[in-house]
């Protein structure tokens, strides 16, 4: 395997590309990205600033291409859900699974997300930030909604409040939770949704 130990050859370069995005993401989450410059990703990963622009043209792109990957796979499965046969309800709950799956697997990129969406979307090549924020609340109102309708939830829940509930008590968990700690994903989603669904399933529904 000679070549792919050549500095610039295609499988090293993705691969170390891989590396300096993983290295960034972690500076990013710790530091803030305003804070961390680029200097500092190159000092982080042992090389010269210059070399870092032979695979991305700034730090902008780094987070760009770290968001706009980590968004694009969850999407993928929130849509796979919506798209199941599980009743209103069933898909709260796994919307929940997934979203606590991708704090675990993608803890850097949802810390990003949370510290820097709002200064990141006042540029223009991040509104697909906005789009997302705007695609993710219609589709927790909706499935918040139709559990109503379905009689699996609460009659008189105010689903815009419920909404707000969800999404923060979910996204900010990633401010504690530590991957490979003693808790999983699973663990975490089982006791959210304890806590949340006893308090907005309709009495009898099934848990």
């Amino acid at each position: 395997m000679s070549a792919a130990s050549t500095p610039e050859n295609g499988n090293h370069t993705g691969s170390r590309r891989e590396e300096l995005l993983a290295i960034a993401a972690g500076l990013f989450a710790e530091r803030g990205f305003k804070n961390t410059t680029v200097r500092d990703i190159a000092d982080a990963a042992g090389i010269l600033s210059g070399s870092l622009y032979h695979h991305f043209d700034s730090k902008e792109s780094m987070v760009d291409e770290l968001l706009d990957t980590f968004q694009t796979a969850l999407w993928e499965k929130y849509d796979e859900i919506t798209a199941s046969d599980l009743t209103p309800k069933g898909k709260l709950e796994a919307i929940v699974r997934a979203s606590f799956d991708a704090i675990d697997h993608h803890h850097s990129e949802v810390a990003i997300f949370q510290s820097d969406a709002a200064y990141l979307t006042t540029f223009e090549r991040f509104g697909y930030l906005n789009e997302r924020n705007l695609k993710f609340r219609t589709l927790w109102l909706g499935l918040l909604e139709a559990g109503v309708e379905s009689g699996e939830l609460r009659a008189d829940l105010d689903v815009e409040l419920v909404y707000r509930f969800l999404r923060d008590t979910v996204w900010v968990a990633v401010r504690w939770y530590r991957p490979g700690g003693s808790l999983t994903p699973a663990d975490v989603a089982d006791q959210y949704l304890t806590i949340l669904l006893e308090g907005i399933a309709q009495n009898g529904a099934t848990q």
